[in-house]
């Protein structure tokens, strides 16, 4: 059962100048790999890349590299490389994702025919040299977000955190982890970039890919075409304002959730948001007290705030706080995501940002975000393996508004893992090189994954013609 709540609470210095190169030289195309999930036609290759850039003749990791080639060559304009978010997750396969006619908003006919899209595994991830923290399942089965009732629960946290990052760092890839990070990804994208034999890359980034994408265009503006973030962090990234950003997204979202399981009585949850809203509290303390198959209220938080990303999920959340309040596993919902998500998302958060390292100062923050966000707040801010990670090796990018006006976001409104306060921290670092579309939606992701027409065609015209919105604007429901 530990493995539903980790799928739940999962799903919860200076740019190089990278030399152009012949497409046709530069990289060879041939089949993907199985377990990339190719779809008809995606082409897959591999680069090298430095792992160091300050030192580019020393050692070199592999970058996995693919490919869906323009629906008609003769309407191309360009490549559109793609992140599905993170960090951690896989990119390999993400094209034939994006281009599956069965999602909720498929990317239309003359977006398809535009670009080349571009998908990668990104560096330390899936099959780009992936490192490793050697986590049990016991481990990984914490998930993110580990509760903490109170100050001794952040002790004993801090003991699970510490040897966390040893075990990183004493993998037999622990020398590759201050190189995995959010600029040298960045990086990595102008090296795909130049390998393509393009001036210029667009660029799709959900969630987490929204901040990559927000560093590569500062860092390479003028190689910059057309920017989309869907799903926005803010301008730090996953930094401690994004841990207790989620927080505030989980108590935006909750009440969608506890409209859904009142209009559905048959769960027994009540028949009115406030009836099911006191029911979650009522079922965790209970856990807390009492777990059911080994399922404490700590993890049941944790589950649903992964479950609130989708709204497909309400229904599975919903069925399982109906089990538990009956004494009853839940059945489980498939694999558990893989050790190398977790190592890689450790390796990009804790590398990216410095983090406090008083046990003292989560203590603290426990303490306030219990009764700032009292769904997961205390989760959120407890301690995690970056209190232990060294010095992060390089400066922070700083996201500015110097370049050109060609970024784009998309953000929903009530958004758990990325919420609206967040990315209007990124729309007003950006000025007047972005503008930002507000969709008036719950869950996570705005394009191609919802279904609300406003925002999909915002981007979709953006992708097409270039053209934004004159202002900032509004979707309505």
């Amino acid at each position: 059962m530990r493995k539903v709540l980790l799928i739940a609470a999962v799903a919860a210095i200076a740019a190089s100048t990278a030399p152009a190169a012949s497409a046709a030289t530069a990289i060879k195309w041939g089949a993907c790999p199985a377990d990339a999930h190719p779809g008809p036609g995606l082409q897959c290759a591999t680069l090298q890349v430095p792992v160091n850039y300050q030192d580019p003749n020393g050692p070199k990791i592999e970058l996995a590299v693919s490919r869906l080639p323009s629906a008609n060559p003769a309407k191309r304009r360009g490549v559109l490389l793609l992140n599905p978010g993170g960090p951690g997750g896989e990119g390999l396969g993400y094209p034939s994702v994006l281009s599956l006619p069965g999602m909720p908003s498929p990317m239309p006919k003359d977006v398809l025919e535009g670009y080349d899209l571009i998908g990668f595994d990104p560096r330390g991830v899936g099959h780009s040299s992936p490192v490793t923290c050697d986590l049990t399942p016991e481990q990984m089965a914490l998930g993110n977000l580990p509760y903490a009732n109170g100050p001794a629960d952040v002790v004993k946290q801090a003991a699970v955190a510490k040897k966390e990052a040893k075990q990183c760092a004493d993998a037999k890839t622990g020398w590759m982890l201050p190189y995995i990070t959010t600029a040298n990804t960045a990086r990595d994208m102008d090296q795909i970039r130049a390998a393509l034999g393009e001036e210029k890359i667009s660029y799709l980034g959900a969630s987490y890919g929204t901040y990559l994408g927000a560093v590569y265009t500062t860092m390479y503006p003028q190689r910059s075409d057309r920017i989309v973030l869907d799903s926005n962090l803010g301008p730090g990234g996953y930094d401690i304002d994004a841990m207790h950003g989620f927080g505030r997204g989980m108590e935006d979202r909750f009440p969608d959730f506890a409209k859904y399981a009142a209009a559905n009585p048959q769960y027994g949850l009540g028949i009115t948001p406030a009836q099911v809203t006191a029911k979650f509290y009522d079922l965790v303390a209970r856990l807390d007290r009492h777990p059911v198959a080994g399922i404490t209220g700590g993890l049941l938080r944790g589950a649903a705030f992964g479950m609130l990303y989708g709204e497909f999920q309400l229904k599975t959340l919903a069925a399982m706080m109906h089990d538990l309040d009956q004494g009853k596993e839940p059945a489980p919902e498939g694999p558990a995501p893989s050790e190398n998500m977790f190592a890689s998302r450790f390796a990009v958060i804790c590398g990216d940002s410095s983090w406090p390292k008083s046990i003292g100062a989560y203590q603290a923050n426990v303490a306030v975000d219990r009764i700032r966000y009292p769904l997961i707040g205390a989760g959120e801010a407890n301690i995690a393996a970056c209190a232990y990670w060294p010095a992060p090796v390089e400066p922070k990018v700083r996201i500015t508004d110097g370049g050109p006006a060609n970024v784009l976001m998309v953000q929903n409104t009530r958004d758990p893992g990325t919420p609206l306060a967040n990315a209007r921290k990124l729309r007003a670092a950006f000025g007047d090189r972005a503008r930002m579309v507000t969709v008036d939606q719950g869950g996570h992701g705005v394009y191609v994954f919802a279904p609300n027409k406003c925002g999909n065609n915002a981007v979709n015209d953006f992708l097409a013609t270039g053209k934004r919105p004159a202002t900032d604007t509004f979707c309505a429901a």
